[in-house]
């Protein structure tokens, strides 16, 4: 399966200087990129021979595509052009525009019964312009869903602010998607290449989140930005979980509330099992769950952390309880439906 890394960040974010200084780099030689404007990027100079009129290859030995239609079409061209011998490539890196909600994406891979024989999620990576996301945050609901989609966020702009702006920054982006690194574009390049590598076998390293035990906003919910009412919250679950009731639980609870549910991300501890299973949904769409292959260290229980959009964190949290037949704290609350 070929990875794809989706990158994203709102307008003016320095998502192009990113793939710029990713394209130079040998470990991304073989990789398709897949942009929308191919003028905007700025990288004529690096072209070495147009392939047709969509595809050019780049003196690194990148492939670069513009999306002038579906983002399932250009993949399928890609994999037919691949399957014809004519290109090769090992990944596909998407970026977005500025205002795009990530999650289309993300259902195209999952949901087509073509690209997902071929293509697999690689991650999604998130710039953040670290002088105008105070803004962005506050009154943009397209900064924030790029957010808090993330697997790894990139703060850019940095050499523009203090050092203790940069530091609440990214306090902020890790209250908003707890699931997610943060590192700076200065010193990052090599941390970037790293992770757009791991990504392909399991997106972030969930097993470190469950280390710290959801120690971001563990047991309740947190009110990050009274307009959007985006509040994310951590729940943690001390009893083996039967995977079979959690399945149709999670699936009912996305399937009525996903559009408020930006993601859920974690580890589950199920009856019979001795490895943790690692989940990731974003709206609507459910990954497929890894096994993963040890426990970190401290109690082995199921924390899930969920960044959400106009919902209570306790009516989740009681039907997450009622549902699967534990003692709840309160009155349980009705099970999605």
């Amino acid at each position: 399966m070929t990875p794809v890394i989706l990158l994203t960040g709102f307008l003016g974010s320095g998502k192009t200087t990113l793939l710029q200084r990713l394209l130079t780099d040998p470990a991304l030689s073989r990789a398709a990129v897949l942009i929308n404007e191919f003028g905007e990027i700025g990288l004529d100079h690096h072209l070495l021979d147009r392939i047709d009129d969509n595809v050019v290859l780049m003196k690194s030995g990148c492939i670069c595509c513009t999306v002038r239609g579906e983002v399932a079409d250009a993949l399928l061209n890609l994999q037919s052009m691949r399957a014809r011998g004519e290109i090769d490539f090992d990944r596909v890196v998407i970026e977005t525009t500025g205002l795009a909600d990530p999650y289309p994406v993300l259902q195209t891979l999952r949901a087509h019964p073509v690209l997902r024989s071929h293509f697999d999620n690689g991650g999604v990576l998130t710039t953040v312009d670290a002088v105008n996301a105070g803004a962005q945050i506050a009154h943009r609901a397209e900064a924030v869903r790029q957010i808090a989609a993330a697997d790894r966020i990139i703060l850019t702009k940095t050499d523009l602010g203090d050092a203790a702006a940069t530091a609440a920054l990214k306090a902020t982006l890790l209250r908003l998607n707890p699931a997610a690194s943060v590192v700076t574009s200065a010193d990052a390049t090599e941390a970037i290449i790293d992770g757009l590598g791991a990504a392909q076998s399991g997106w972030t390293d969930l097993a470190a989140m469950a280390e710290e035990g959801g120690h971001h906003h563990h047991g309740h919910g947190h009110d990050l930005n009274a307009d959007l009412g985006v509040v994310t919250f951590s729940l943690t679950v001390q009893e083996a979980v039967d995977w079979t009731a959690f399945g149709v639980w999670l699936t009912l609870l996305l399937h009525r509330y996903g559009d408020r549910i930006y993601r859920v991300k974690g580890i589950i501890a199920l009856e019979g099992e001795d490895r943790p299973v690692a989940i990731h949904g974003v709206q609507h769409l459910v990954h497929a769950p890894v096994h993963l292959t040890h426990w970190p260290d401290g109690p082995r229980h199921s924390r899930l952390v969920f960044i959400l959009e106009g919902l209570e964190p306790d009516q989740i949290r009681r039907s997450f309880r009622a549902f699967m037949g534990l003692s709840p704290v309160d009155a349980p609350a009705k099970v999605p439906a």
